[in-house]
């Protein structure tokens, strides 16, 4: 059951009337009746109940109906009857409606969706304690009312089994209410209307009942009636089609170093660079800004950087748009020296890729100094401590403690050079020892190395997806229109088979399939031996 979506405010809390709760229950029923009848399958149909709601005594149910591939109709209600006993002094008897409106960001009912509802409520509250001092005036008083809002919220579902899923919601609405105010919670004497305009915020968790097939991403199946005397009832599919990221899209599967340009973001010193994945580094000696091929694995990296950045800026749809190197140091020595060895080795980088690919030109290149390799330092030492606690060892008469010192003075002293000084003489210089010995080498290189890409968008996949569109909602005529003017392209050619059939031409249809067919598409092969068994 999916949640139904409340306002947990006391302007909520209603005296319920009995007809109208008699009136709203059935035509409660009579939707889900209505809207569930047949409906399944196509995961058009949902219940929903609020736990949040729930808990604070109120029972509440709500329903969802698909309107459109991303478009939702709903409808919640709540009735929390008690206290029966009018002369109970603590009242907090309530009737709630709500309808509401879903969007959601895919057509399966699952991820995200944005809404927006409208709602009702008859209360009746009185002698009731919220808590972080919200709706005093109900504390010592009783309020009876109307109340009528508009909200709009986002919520995100999760997916549990083929039956049930989890909905999270937080939106915000405003409110009015017309009421009376009484003096006390049971039978005091009338003080006056308590009307008034107000903001309600909403928090709900839905637990929701949706039978959805078992699976979710099977080809979407389109049924065409056929007469008689053709060929036997039957059923013709297609999938989508995936955008085309050109040669680097290709690459990067086995290329993590390749990303998308929407991933790009400059170096700033807080990124500890070690942890990102996917970035390539290239070593260089202690002191040395000059950039040697044989030196640890520096070969094999070059040639994977070089063919990379060549292979993509060959491609007619895919393009280099950004190369990003960060030139690092160890932390020993003087920090104006260090600044300066890591500006070189990253600028020795750009010139050792531009050598070798002319066609990188210098806008391409984003490089960054990052100096003296501090958040690097700090994380290898982090994850020493870590994995020394875990093992429950004090190596060598405290190493432990001296390092948990070392990450002290690294936060604590802004002066790098006071920091180098600290870290030398700690514990006799036997902790800067350790580190200098297990874990300087790795900081002596250029950094981060990072090939950032974009493709050219992929026009005709986004047409056959919109005519696939069209023909589930059977506009076989307009997906046959947009689909001719992508006929090229041997992706479409089992969607436009199926629109040609399904608008009655059947022999370039069966002409279109085999086409497809020979392409490898598994849809055309089956629709082809539905029609020609």
């Amino acid at each position: 059951m999916r949640v139904i979506n409340t306002y947990m405010t006391v302007k909520e809390t209603v005296l319920y009337r009995e007809k109208t709760i008699i009136q709203s229950v059935v035509l409660l029923l009579i939707l889900t009746l209505f809207m569930g009848g047949g409906a399944y399958a196509q995961e058009n149909f949902a219940v929903r109940n609020n736990l949040i709601y729930d808990i604070s005594g109120t029972p509440n149910l709500g329903v969802d109906f698909r309107v459109s591939p991303h478009w939702t109709l709903g409808l919640n209600a709540g009735y929390r009857p008690w206290p029966t006993d009018d002369n109970t002094a603590r009242k907090w008897k309530h009737f709630l409606i709500a309808p509401e409106l879903r969007h959601w960001t895919d057509s399966t009912f699952h991820r995200s969706y944005w809404g927006t509802n409208v709602f009702y409520s008859h209360y009746n509250v009185g002698h009731v304690t919220f808590p972080f001092s919200l709706y005093q005036t109900v504390r010592d008083h009783r309020v009876q009312g109307d109340l009528v809002g508009l909200g709009a919220f986002y919520g995100r579902s999760w997916r549990l089994n083929r039956y049930f899923r989890l909905e999270g919601e937080l939106g915000l609405g405003i409110g009015y209410t017309w009421a009376k105010k009484y003096e006390c919670a049971h039978c005091g004497a009338y003080e006056g209307k308590h009307n008034k305009a107000f903001l309600i915020p909403k928090l709900t968790l839905n637990i929701v009942y949706q039978k959805s097939e078992k699976k979710p991403a099977e080809p979407v199946i389109i049924d065409i009636p056929v007469k008689p005397d053709t060929v036997p009832a039957l059923v013709l599919t297609f999938h989508s089609v995936a955008d085309n990221t050109g040669k680097a899209g290709i690459l990067q599967q086995d290329n993590p170093v390749l990303a998308h340009i929407s991933q790009y973001r400059p170096y700033d010193h807080t990124r500890i660079l070690r942890k990102e994945k996917g970035a390539l580094y290239v070593h260089f000696p202690v002191g040395k800004s000059e950039l040697t091929r044989d030196f640890r694995d520096n070969a094999p990296v070059l040639d994977r950087i070089v063919d990379i950045t060549r292979q993509v800026m060959a491609d007619s749809t895919s393009s280099v748009k950004r190369i990003q190197i960060v030139g690092l140091a160890s932390i020993e020595g003087a920090v104006d020296a260090n600044e300066k060895l890591a500006a070189g080795r990253g600028e020795a980088l750009k010139q050792y890729i531009q050598q070798q690919v002319p066609e990188a030109t210098s806008s391409m290149f984003d490089v960054a100094n990052g100096g003296e390799a501090w958040t690097e330092l700090r994380d290898q030492i982090n994850d020493v401590v870590k994995e020394m606690t875990k093992s429950g060892t004090e190596a060598d008469g405290g190493r432990l403690a001296g390092l948990r010192e070392a990450i002290g003075i690294i936060d604590s002293e802004a002066d790098l050079t006071r920091r180098e000084q600290k870290l030398r003489q700690l514990r006799q210089g036997q902790t800067f020892a350790y580190i200098k010995e297990h874990l300087l080498a790795d900081q002596r290189n250029s950094g981060y190395i990072r090939i950032f890409y974009d493709y050219v968008p992929d026009a005709a996949a986004a047409t056959i997806n919109q005519a696939s569109q069209l023909m589930q909602q059977e506009r076989y005529q307009e997906a046959l229109g947009l689909l001719q003017g992508v006929k090229n392209d041997p992706r479409g050619w089992n969607a436009l088979g199926v629109a040609l059939w399904h608008t009655g031409e059947k022999d370039a249809a069966l002409d279109y399939f085999r086409r497809a067919v020979q392409q490898g598409n598994a849809d055309a092969r089956e629709n082809l031996r539905q029609l020609t068994r």
